[in-house]
């Protein structure tokens, strides 16, 4: 006999209330022995760490991010993109000088305009992972040709490679990585609400199996409007309209959603009032930048952790307009101009924090783009370069294989479409060993990483 949708539906809905209700007072519970221990062994008294996901939606273009300098290759680059490359003069200022030499001469920059992140490469802070994209396995070009290995879901569509980044799973996936982070943390944070914290909306990689994430605005704390301040100017109706909202009820789903309404009220409190505790940063945030001002709330959220009981936290914070199909010299510049303003204070203000050494943020996008230029822009592509940014970073140093500066070489899917010689579950893998997260328990984070060698690819 067929299931009655509304059954299954009604069971769902019980299940995700019972976890977020869980994930306020009794998270452990939720959890195996294996995890429970896992959590234990990472949060020793005093221990904090934090992962900042920092996502370019739109797919950046890493071609005109990190830029081939040297003079062979970067006449190479300005043959394949013409129309929109970067003229080598201006990047001179701005070119990597690696602790470890790239092979064949290949020197790279970072598009002028990320000058504040080239102060974090030369103290040591930041890192580049080169070509990282969706895989299930390794791939050969033959093999991708020849079809004869499983590939990623829809390759070079946004929401289906966004929800394969930001998941390791298909669109629709009900979690994310950073999410199942988090499951493995819940039992050692106090606070295990503010494990997993949004600064960008909802967004299925702080989505976990117990985990809910918690999200806020650039601003602080979003309130229940009508609830928690007066209602039409009459605190009797904001009273009767609170009540109506929190009563407990004999109706199961009704009383599921009193709950957790009560429990979103008193976590907006709780995030008010610690935030309220917080001294002002020195450190300067742009507030013409969405993602410097986004950073600045989760740099506020990590000054409040003694407040919210956390030792570990995921945070995720995030940019759009990297769709550049047209345009790319006029807009990207600016673009990047937000990302690398952004990191830069945001590394500034853990140090200022005293945590520079426990907080690693790091970039993701939906893919890289088409090295060849369409006339003004790039199109949709699949392996990227990546930054990795902290304290504990092995910084002045790129992580893995230099791709061809070529159009047709044994990178390219066509056009100049990266395959990625890294995974998103190999990047993964290495940030979360990190955070915390045994060996064992990589497959729970990452599913395909058992099908790769190597599970941390050095950052640390």
């Amino acid at each position: 006999m067929n299931p009655d949708p509304t059954d299954l539906a009604r069971r769902a809905f019980l299940r995700r209330a019972a976890l977020t209700g869980m994930a306020g007072t009794a998270a452990p519970w939720a959890l195996n022995l294996s995890l429970m221990g896992e959590a234990a062994a990472a949060t020793n008294p005093g221990d904090y760490k934090a992962l900042v996901c920092v996502f370019l939606y739109g797919g950046n273009d890493h071609g005109n991010t990190l830029v081939p300098v040297d003079p062979t290759n970067h006449a190479s680059y300005a043959a394949i993109r013409t129309g929109i490359a970067t003229p080598r003069a201006n990047l001179l200022a701005t070119a990597l000088t690696p602790t470890l030499a790239l092979p064949g001469g290949l020197q790279y920059a970072l598009a002028p305009q990320m000058a504040p992140m080239k102060a974090l490469w030369d103290a040591g802070k930041l890192a580049v992972q080169l070509n990282v994209g969706p895989l299930i396995q390794p791939t050969t070009l033959a093999q991708y040709r020849a079809a004869s290995v499983p590939l990623p879901p829809k390759l070079f569509s946004h929401n289906d490679q966004q929800s394969i980044w930001q998941s390791d799973l298909p669109e629709g996936a009900t979690s994310g990585w950073g999410g199942r982070m988090g499951d493995l943390m819940l039992s050692g944070n106090g606070g295990s609400v503010f494990t997993c914290v949004s600064v960008t909306g909802n967004a299925v990689y702080l989505a976990g199996q117990t985990a809910v994430q918690y999200q806020v605005s650039s601003s602080g704390a979003v309130a229940i409007n009508g609830v928690t301040r007066s209602l039409f100017g009459s605190s009797t109706a904001q009273a009767a309209l609170r009540t109506l909202v929190t009563a407990p009820s004999a109706h199961l789903l009704q009383d599921d959603y009193a709950r957790i309404t009560r429990r979103s009220i008193d976590a907006e409190g709780q995030v008010s009032a610690a935030l309220a505790r917080v001294p002002t940063l020195a450190t300067p945030f742009n507030s013409a930048n969405p993602l410097a001002m986004q950073l600045q709330m989760v740099a506020r959220m990590i000054a409040a952790r003694a407040d919210f009981g956390t030792r570990r936290q995921v945070f995720m914070v995030s940019l759009g307009g990297f769709d550049l199909h047209d345009l790319l010299p006029d807009r990207h510049p600016g673009l990047l101009t937000n990302v690398a303003d952004a990191l830069a204070s945001f590394y500034q203000a853990t140090v200022e924090l005293g945590v520079a050494s426990q907080v690693t943020a790091f970039t993701a996008s939906d893919f890289g783009r088409t090295y060849a230029s369409n006339g003004d822009g790039s199109d949709h592509g699949w392996g990227s370069h990546h930054f990795v940014v902290g304290g504990a970073v092995k910084g002045q140093r790129f992580f893995g294989t230099a791709p061809q500066v070529a159009l047709g070489g044994p990178e390219d899917t066509g056009q100049g479409r990266l395959l990625p010689s890294i995974a998103v579950d190999q990047y993964g893998a290495t940030l979360a060993r990190w955070l915390g997260v045994s060996d064992s328990d990589l497959p729970a984070v990452v599913p395909n990483i058992g099908n790769f060698s190597a599970r941390d690819l050095g950052y640390f």
